[in-house]
């Protein structure tokens, strides 16, 4: 055409016109469908790699690709061997065509179609639905090449070609020939395994390599020939290359994240490429670790992981189940999507929401005790009480009691809308409760993740985004002077590593473990500088797995995911808001704060532990919930003796007395409890009203509860003997006897006891216990 016009002949501009013209009413009335929208979909990680891949409706496996994503040896035995002047051409070479046609001719038959890549690409997009003569499909395909090139960047048709070609089977495209029949991506291949792949589509089914081997190598090296008659390769590269044998093998389809791709299919359909921010690296060890180590554990468990970059709150590893194709693990189920009871794995936000309303500091003290007269009296996950004890001791030992006094403060409705706000979500029956702090609610794992997020993003949570189209969405929970504290409280080594953690200068991770009720799921989130891992363990149907809890089931294989990360940075620098203090027991107050006061209080300070305070905001300790009759810090007036008694009967001085909770009298030493630091009354005094105190209760054995006796006892186990309440001594009775004893007493024989206890108000409680013998 180029001639004709120099020439100046009326003939070719004419042509040229008319193609012009034709091309633009092919393009009006058969619009080019560039793609197939048959359901094909592959969902690929962070550089691009496939995690999975789902055939569409008729069973084809897709992996769409671009130049950049293969590798250039196969784009050069592409181009040499099918289409040596494809960046050069209009869609069609005048030259191959006539070549075909004199062969074809001379022999008599079909041995060459002189079809460019752009003519390729037209005939797998554009099958006609009607049977053809060849010459008819033929010119059909030269019509929509022409189209095609007026429509396409050369990159794009050959994107086309790389997503589409025929590769053998149900193969289609040429990353996903090389996961089939080599194992690897297209962008990491040989010599040897760029020319297989570039001949395979000539003919897919002749040249399979797992069924033709022998028939695939030849054409291979008819590729390789041509490369060095043309000069793209060496000879020397190309005899090595010929020595590399055909493996009659077909690889599987990826499934590095089945559950995390299965997820997002479902949310995207339609879609045929799935970005996503998991690290395929990171997926593989994860998912390995996970399932060998729930190989370790009893028939029919599974388990989870979820690891998150919280600078971005990117998902890097995404294991649903231990093991997708488990029948008997239920591995097809998602357990990081499922609703489960969290354990006590909300209670770091209940410290953190109180931190901020101002009930307490890092070392405020706490009461784990029982809740007398409560309708809500739970116990601990290890039976018996430890009294008075830190925020800190409280939320690393996870003790229950504390937390839902903490709970009870703050409101289940307020705490429940503070953490739904965050991003969180919750299902359970009724209105939010006590139970709340200890699992009575229904959420998941990713619902935990954003809320451990905001330890780390400075209080702000954020729900975990598997791809890029997910917005990053910060939610207030705490203030991030709450969020460092409650993240300095959680972190320490893990159990047993204190001296490793010691020796290596490693940061301690933070880190909480959570168990249901029954012993149904095990829990535990740690964070390690910018990374949130989270562990679940458990059956997928929900049945108990006994024996089985946070810290001896899931903490160790929170261990082993989190030492493969990153060691990153800890916390950081303390925000502005955080002062520490010397806090003062029983008071709960600073000593500056009790000195200002004036005289400091008889047995205000008796122990003292260095507190971080939030805002400097320093409450007194908090027992309201505990229904407290008296205040801790009283004021009496003394007689010249030094007894208690009115202004009207020798009363002339003021005294200030710091008292315990009396929840906690049975768990502290005697010299520090009421009775023995409360000034007596004076008898000058008859008409003194004494201190308003409660009754008593037993707490160190339960009414209805089975002791065993230990085999070979001769009296040597001792049962404690505690109680709540009451007022001055307290007198013990064993079956009615009197005992000699007021702090333990020797185990009973077998059989069924009564054991009562009175003060000398009168106030008395009794329970009713069974001893057995230890092969009862």
């Amino acid at each position: 055409m180029a001639v004709l016009i120099k020439t100046g002949s009326w003939a070719g501009a004419a042509l040229i016109l008319h193609v012009a013209g034709l091309l633009l009413v092919l393009n009006l009335l058969f619009a080019p469908v560039l793609t197939r929208k048959d359901g094909a979909c592959v969902v690929v990680d962070k550089a691009g790699l496939p995690l999975r891949a789902f055939a569409d409706a008729r069973g084809v496996w897709r992996f769409p690709a671009r130049p950049d994503q293969v590798s250039p040896l196969y784009l050069e035995a592409l181009l040499t061997y099918e289409d040596r002047w494809f960046h050069y051409h209009f869609g069609v070479n005048p030259l191959a065509l006539a070549r075909a046609a004199f062969q074809n001719a001379v022999n008599g038959r079909v041995v060459s179609g002189g079809s460019t890549i752009t003519m390729q690409v037209a005939r797998i997009l554009f099958r006609p639905q009607v049977h053809h003569h060849p010459l008819v499909k033929k010119m059909g395909q030269i019509l929509r090449a022409l189209q095609l090139e007026a429509c396409l960047s050369k990159a794009e048709i050959l994107g086309l070609y790389l997503t589409h070609a025929p590769f053998g089977a149900n193969i289609q495209g040429v990353r996903a020939a090389a996961h089939t029949w080599l194992g690897k991506d297209a962008d990491d291949l040989t010599h040897a395994e760029a020319a297989l792949l570039a001949v395979l589509p000539q003919a897919p089914s002749r040249y399979r390599p797992d069924r033709h081997p022998k028939r695939a190598a030849e054409a291979r090296d008819k590729v390789l020939d041509r490369l060095v008659r043309f000069g793209i390769w060496q000879e020397e590269t190309v005899a090595l290359a010929r020595q590399e044998p055909v493996v009659p093998f077909r690889f599987p389809s990826p499934m590095t994240a089945p559950l995390a791709a299965r997820r997002l299919k479902q949310q995207h359909p339609g879609t045929f490429v799935i970005p996503t921010f998991i690290d395929a690296d990171l997926q593989r060890h994860v998912a390995h670790v996970l399932q060998g180590y729930a190989a370790g554990l009893a028939p029919g468990q599974s388990g989870a992981v979820m690891v998150v970059d919280t600078r971005t709150m990117a998902v890097r590893a995404y294991a649903g189940s231990a093991n997708f194709f488990s029948r008997l693990g239920q591995g097809h189920v998602d357990m990081i999507q499922a609703f489960r009871s969290p354990g006590s794995t909300l209670k770091p936000f209940i410290y953190g929401l109180a931190l901020d309303e101002g009930l307490i500091h890092s070392h405020s003290m706490l009461l784990d005790t029982p809740r007398i007269g409560k309708s809500y009296d739970p116990g601990n996950f290890t039976g018996g009480f430890q009294g008075p004890v830190t925020v800190e001791q409280a939320l690393r030992k996870s003790l229950n009691l504390p937390a839902v006094q903490i709970l009870e403060q703050l409101g289940p409705g307020n705490c429940h809308d503070r953490l739904r706000h965050a991003g969180a979500m919750f299902r359970f029956a009724g209105r939010p409760n006590l139970s709340m702090a200890l699992g009575g609610v229904g959420t998941d794992m990713e619902s935990l993740v954003t809320l451990y997020a905001a330890l780390a993003r400075r209080g702000m949570g954020a729900r975990p985004r598997l791809t890029p189209a997910e917005p990053l969405s910060d939610r207030y929970l705490m203030s991030p002077g709450a969020a460092y504290i409650i993240r300095k409280i959680l972190s320490r080594p893990f159990p047993g590593q204190a001296g490793v953690a010691r020796l290596c200068g490693d940061w301690p991770v933070a880190w909480k473990t959570g168990t249901s009720y029954g012993f149904r799921d095990a829990w535990a989130l740690g964070l390690k500088g910018h990374y949130l891992a989270g562990v679940w363990i458990g059956r997928p149907d929900g049945s108990p797995s006994p024996g089985q809890y946070g810290a001896v089931t899931a903490v160790p294989l929170l261990a082993i995911i989190l030492e493969g990360l990153d060691r990153g940075p800890g916390p950081g620098t303390a925000p502005a808001s955080i002062t520490q203090a010397e806090i003062c027991w029983p008071s709960g107050l600073s000593r500056n704060q009790l000195e200002k006061r004036g005289a400091l209080p008889k047995g205000a300070c008796v122990r003292q532990h260095k507190a971080w305070i939030l805002d400097h905001q320093v409450p007194l300790t908090m027992t309201n919930s505990q229904g407290l009759a008296a205040p801790l810090i009283q004021t009496f007036r003394l007689d010249a003796r030094g007894l208690r008694a009115s202004s009207l009967c020798g009363g002339t001085r003021q005294r200030t007395f710091a008292f315990w909770p009396w929840q906690a009298e049975p768990y502290i030493p005697k010299a520090w409890q009421r009775a023995q630091r409360m000034p007596a009354p004076s008898a000058r005094c008859p008409n003194l009203a004494p201190p308003v105190m409660p009754g008593i209760r037993i707490v160190s054995v339960a009414d209805g509860s089975i002791l065993r006796r230990q085999p070979g006892d001769r009296g040597h186990v001792m049962v404690p003997l505690r109680a709540i309440g009451g007022r001055g001594r307290l007198y013990w009775f064993l079956n009615r006897r009197a005992l000699d004893r007021d702090t333990a007493m020797p185990m009973p024989e077998p059989g069924r006891h009564q054991l009562a206890v009175s003060d000398g108000d009168g106030n008395a409680d009794m329970v009713a216990f069974k001893v057995v013998a230890s092969d009862q």
